[in-house]
């Protein structure tokens, strides 16, 4: 299989992968210069950069390299670590280019009215593909929304069985009533996404958090889950909602523990992040 062939093929379904290339070469190795390993999202191969250990640390540094959408340079001495090649080579070092190839990230957002026009035009720019799904064909249209990846104008129910978000996707939920956003959340807290967000004062997710807890949907579900959405600047209109909601998706994506302090500890259980709202 051609590495070239298979990122285009990646690309073309929405899938994040990682290419691991050797740049540098002393003494003996398992492979050659310039040899190439494609890693993919769910953390297969095509390729290789030599097999044995080091080719595992490779691939494992690929997952966190797709995940943190930053290159890094990983590098093996092989004099001092006779036991990473598995017994494959005689001795030497070399050093691997890790480069994430990542589609812009897909951001599903239900509910169609101002909060959810201010943050499609704030996130478009941003880099966000989004889709807006709403059961109003005034307020999901083309006119509304021209550069939006797709719009769905359909009801919640069905458009949710139409949608299979990745591991990379982001969900906004805008909804005009308290009942289609539990639906909604429902279905959002089943599935890979990244990023769940919920516009509503702390009283209504608290109990929309409740309502599904006695449904049975395990605690661990909601770690994905900010609400209310955005961070914390005071936003009043849709427009400054919309720009605290993207900001705080870009600090998800970019891993930003200034902005969003929780993501340096690793809690044990999940927990649910909620702030008040005035």
């Amino acid at each position: 299989m051609d590495i070239y062939e298979e990122i285009v093929r990646m690309r073309q379904e929405g899938r994040n992968c990682a290419l691991a290339t050797i740049v540098n070469t002393q003494g003996s190795i398992p492979s050659f210069t310039s040899a190439k390993m494609l890693v993919r999202d769910d953390g297969s191969i095509v390729g290789t950069v030599g097999g044995g250990g080091a080719e595992f640390e490779v691939m494992q540094a690929a997952r966190e390299v797709i995940d943190e959408e930053k290159p890094r340079t990983v590098s093996f001495d092989l004099n001092k670590r006779p036991g990473v090649d598995a017994g494959m080579v005689c001795g030497g070092s070399l050093e691997i280019y890790v480069e994430p190839i990542v589609v812009a990230p897909r951001l599903y957002i239900f509910g169609a009215g101002h909060v959810a026009l201010s943050t499609y035009r704030v996130a478009q720019p941003a880099g966000f593909e989004v889709t807006i799904i709403d059961e109003r064909e005034a307020f999901a249209s083309r006119e509304r929304y021209p550069e939006a990846k797709d719009i769905v104008v359909a009801p919640y129910d069905a458009a949710m069985a139409s949608l299979s978000p990745s591991a990379g996707s982001y969900v906004l939920i805008f909804t005009p009533s308290h009942q289609t956003d539990l639906e909604v959340l429902r279905w959002a807290v089943g599935t890979p996404a990244r990023y769940i967000g919920m516009m509503g004062s702390k009283r209504k997710v608290t109990g929309i958090f409740h309502e599904l807890q006695k449904e049975g949907v395990p605690a661990e579900r909601f770690q994905a889950v900010h609400a209310p959405v955005g961070l914390d600047l005071g936003a009043q209109p849709p427009e400054e909602i919309a720009i605290s909601v993207v900001a705080e998706m870009i600090a998800i994506r970019r891993r930003s523990t200034a902005a969003l302090p929780h993501l340096r500890m690793q809690p044990a259980q999940p927990e649910v992040r909620l702030r008040e709202v005035g």
